[in-house]
């Protein structure tokens, strides 16, 4: 049986192959069906980019500055250097380019011969910009992440007339501890790339990648970090150490981080307890402990503040929506922050913190982020959130008919009526 995902049969002429595809998608953009001698991931990818203009060209989505700081903070960037290593001579000779993209399909590197990089910049297959096929249409990187699976895109096979000189192969890539999407890598260049060979070497690349990302990464020294956020108990690691604190703990160490300037007892006993609840030899007590268990150079008194270099999940996440970038904010949120806790400074913060995210996903307008917004914990409920889904995918999307199943189980639970918005949008 023929492997799906390659893109021509043994003996096929390609040349010939380019003509039947590209009189398909002509056929495509004027009935809104195409012909079943299409390949079935490229028909289904059509009918997800359906709504896109074929001659348009994917946004920029981050540049500069901040893409830089995006670029140095992402995992991907561990095995750049792999990447390189295997796929540096490819990406040198003239007639390919080596690219790889994060979760939602935003290109981080693109690196190759000058010549084709030049060639490239016409379609903005630049670093920075969005090539999943909610922006580009068909592509290998961008239905890899869709489909999460490698995949070879063949010339006409592209959605995008702009891109249709072009072949490439991609595969996903995921964390290794938690399977999460990190991205793809992807080969680009021209017709010759339609061979089994160059699918099966981003899968291997891949493959290494997740490897090498496996192997436990050595603490940056004298940097802490805490992991808060989808679980009741925070961990902070510290050199070799790992810690997993207790729930009063966890709530005073996020308190502590939202304030690096320092809090007073009195100040940390109403975040933590309430007004009407002010316990100040229990918070003594556990502060004493908590100093323990962090150890002296890391708490400070008078006021108390942590010392230090301390990184938390939770800046990080509020970090990416003050630079503007809502996919990578998502990207690192996991869920909740602290969900069982009831402190006042915590539940404030937990809510600031998930409000500003889903403003920011709500505002995009982005099919990609809803879905993952929808998918978490504080979305999971979020009618406004799921009915913007569903204005966002296009009628025969796989998705929307889940979206307009959640949307009347919603309703129904809040005693609305699903045809309401559906006649306004």
């Amino acid at each position: 049986m023929a492997d799906p995902w390659l893109a021509l049969e043994f003996g096929v002429d390609p040349a010939e192959r380019i003509a039947q595809v590209g009189a398909a998608h002509e056929a495509f953009l004027t009935a809104g069906s195409a012909p079943h001698r299409v390949r079935d991931v490229v028909r289904r990818s059509w009918e997800r980019s359906a709504r896109l203009d074929p001659e348009a060209t994917p946004p920029i989505d981050l540049a500069d500055d901040v893409l830089a700081a995006y670029r140095a903070a992402h995992p991907l960037a561990r095995v750049l250097p792999l990447f390189r290593d295997l796929l540096g001579g490819i990406a040198q000779d003239g007639a390919h380019l080596m690219a790889v993209c994060d979760a939602h399909g935003r290109l981080l590197w693109v690196e190759g011969h000058p010549g084709v990089l030049r060639h490239a910049e016409r379609m903005n297959f630049v670093p920075g910009a969005r090539w999943d096929e909610t922006h580009a249409g068909t592509n290998a990187p961008g239905t890899a992440l869709a489909v999460d699976h490698s995949v070879q895109i063949f010339a006409t096979e592209h959605f995008s007339r702009p891109v249709q000189r072009w072949t490439c192969a991609a595969a996903p890539i995921h964390d290794p501890a938690t399977g999460r999407l990190l991205g793809a890598i992807d080969i680009t260049g021209g017709d010759h790339l339609a061979n089994p060979q160059s699918l099966a070497l981003v899968r291997a690349t891949a493959r290494a990648a997740e490897a090498q990302l496996a192997a436990d990464r050595p603490p940056e020294p004298g940097v802490a970090t805490v992991t808060a956020l989808g679980r009741d108990e925070a961990e902070l690691r510290l050199d070799s150490r790992r810690v997993r604190l207790g729930r009063r703990h966890s709530e005073l160490l996020v308190l502590l981080l939202q304030h690096p300037e320092g809090r007073t007892g009195e100040q940390l006993g109403l975040d933590l307890y309430g007004d009407d609840r002010l316990h100040p030899v229990t918070l003594r007590a556990e502060l004493s402990r908590l100093r323990r268990v962090l150890g002296p150079e890391l708490l400070d008194s008078r006021p108390y503040r942590l010392r230090g270099t301390v990184r938390a999940d939770f800046t990080t996440v509020a970090d990416r929506l003050d630079q503007g970038d809502p996919a990578g904010a998502l990207d690192a949120y996991p869920g909740p922050l602290l969900p069982g806790s009831d402190a006042p400074g915590v539940t404030r913060l937990r809510r600031l913190i998930d409000g500003h995210l889903r403003a920011a996903v709500l505002a995009t307008a982005d099919p990609a982020l809803l879905a993952a917004w929808t998918a978490t914990p504080a979305g999971a409920d979020d009618l406004a959130a799921w009915q913007a889904l569903a204005r966002a995918l296009p009628v025969g999307a796989p998705r929307r008919p889940l979206a307009l199943a959640r949307i009347d189980q919603l309703a129904g639970e809040y005693d609305l009526q699903r045809a309401t918005w559906l006649q306004r949008s």
